[in-house]
């Protein structure tokens, strides 16, 4: 048998040998009962697959409290959380697994899950949220729910730079802004004594009892860079691109967050256009050849006001630009079709949505979404609200990826439910399907394809764990059978 070896990267392609070494993070809480049960299916899928030619290696590292427990006494109480050995695995052997992880107690590392991305620059973090015939759902159709989100992993406010309420840094802030920026300090309600007494005043008149007033204010700093946007984007758009979807969306709240989302926003359509031009139309551009298409002898003016209703409204300038507008997208006839034949129709498609209108949408519209590009918090808050959507956070993978390099690191999405550790009973269902991504990833499909037909044949046999149990019985399903986490496992591998 070869020597097991190391995946690596070169001329941007992952480079794979039959007998790779795959590090791995148990996880706390019930960690160990999932991983027990899926590295299991791992293993079977990839023997059913290839017949012994190809193997996974599997070399344990060590985070969380399983490794504090083990280093605090050699490494000190902040290392031992997350040795250095194990960022070293994980850089030298590019593709690794990992469950839930408990978060750090006392100060240093605020979270696991977030320190491994910062510190290995996986920049993306990719979930995708696809349903499972005959997992319990909150919704009619949760079939309709086929989507990928590219969260950004680096940037925005989990960037983690925050300062404490009433801290020195914190008011060493507050007098910066005071004294370089007074217009945006006056929008800080309670950064003053004097604004904090006038409300002290304002409750006293009312009745409150007196008290000291303090400035507590907590501040959180919400870096977006363009090259941040770019290499998240252009990865979103590149896997679109391959896997033949319809669309990208960017999801942003720039119509408040103008120079933060907003700029998101305008980056993102400016690198759909500079380095995909021949294979993407923009949302604006499909209406103005959809205009042209239908009615060939429509002036570029005319056009211009069936794209932008207010067009009446605008200065003489503003029009100017949307009809310059229409005339960029006509130049795309030749290549984007717009007199006949509709070729833009093929094209993939760029688009935006407000995260607040996309979280409704994506509830009673979820057919409009496909690939989601999406800074931090949004693609936190939307991919968890998503997961909800076709069974719950139990069996939702994730992936935390830098394509540039090959890193990537596939994850648990959930806690790590302490109460229920070395019971047997929680749904491996999350890290199976993170391991069927990294398969996946790995290029090897063959493998990935029975980890999915497994779960598929497992759940519509109706043999589940004990949260989908309850939930198919609420629903009047008398023929489920609750399984434990292990014995979830044999069912997949029996579906293969």
């Amino acid at each position: 048998m070869p020597s097991p070896s190391a995946i690596t990267m070169s001329a941007g392609k992952l480079n794979v040998p039959d007998h790779p070494v795959i590090p791995f993070i148990e996880g706390d809480g019930t960690g160990p009962d999932i991983w027990r049960a899926s590295v299991r299916v791992f293993d079977a899928a990839v023997k059913a697959a290839y017949a012994g030619k190809r193997q996974l290696h599997w070399k344990e590292v060590y985070a969380g409290e399983k490794s504090f427990n083990k280093f605090k006494d050699s490494l000190g109480e902040t290392q031992a959380w997350l040795p250095e050995e194990t960022l070293a695995a994980f850089r030298q052997y590019l593709v690794g697994i990992k469950g839930p992880l408990t978060t750090p107690v006392g100060g240093g590392i605020r979270s696991l899950n977030v320190a491994l991305r910062q510190i290995l620059d996986l920049y993306v973090c990719l979930r995708p949220v696809r349903w499972f015939k005959g997992v319990p759902s909150p919704v009619k159709r949760p079939g309709d729910c086929d989507m990928v989100i590219f969260r950004e992993n680096t940037e925005d406010i989990y960037a983690g730079i925050e300062y404490a309420p009433g801290s020195p840094e914190s008011q060493k802030f507050l007098d910066f802004i005071h004294q370089n920026f007074p217009k945006d300090f006056a929008k800080i309600r309670f950064g003053s004594r004097d604004n904090a007494a006038s409300w002290q005043s304002t409750l006293e008149s009312v009745g409150a009892p007196k008290r000291e007033t303090k400035i507590e204010v907590g501040i959180g700093i919400k870096p977006v860079s363009y090259l941040g946007t770019e290499r998240l984007v252009h990865s979103a758009i590149a896997y679109a691109l391959k896997e033949k979807r319809k669309s990208v969306t960017l999801v942003h709240k720039g119509n408040i967050m103008k120079y933060t989302e907003g700029a998101f926003k305008d980056w993102g359509y400016q690198i759909a256009t500079t380095f995909f031009r021949a294979h993407v139309v923009t949302e604006r551009e499909s209406w103005i050849l959809g205009n042209k298409e239908a009615n060939a002898a429509l002036t570029s003016e005319a056009n211009a006001r069936m794209i932008d209703p207010g067009f009446d409204m605008m200065t003489p300038g503003q029009q100017q630009k949307i009809v310059a507008e229409v005339d960029t997208a006509l130049k795309l006839v030749p290549t984007h079709g717009g007199g006949g034949g509709g070729k833009w129709k093929s094209k993939l498609l760029i688009k935006d949505s407000i995260a607040d209108i996309t979280l409704q949408q994506v509830l009673t519209r979820p057919r409009d979404f496909d690939v989601v590009a999406t800074l931090n918090l949004n693609g936190d808050y939307l991919s968890d609200a998503l997961a909800a959507q076709v069974g719950g956070i139990g069996i939702a993978p994730g992936a935390n990826i830098n394509y540039l390099t090959g890193h990537a690191i596939f994850e648990a999405t959930h806690g790590t439910a302490p109460k229920y550790a070395n019971l047997d009973q929680v749904n491996p269902g999350s890290v199976i399907l993170s391991g069927e991504m990294m398969l996946r990833y790995m290029g090897w499909t063959e493998a990935a394809d029975l980890i999915i037909k497994g779960m598929d044949g497992a759940i519509s046999a109706k043999t589940v764990t004990y949260d989908f149990e309850r939930l198919m019985k609420a629903e009047g399903d008398t023929q489920v059978k609750k399984v434990k986490c292990s014995e979830f496992a044999d069912a997949v591998i029996k579906h293969m």
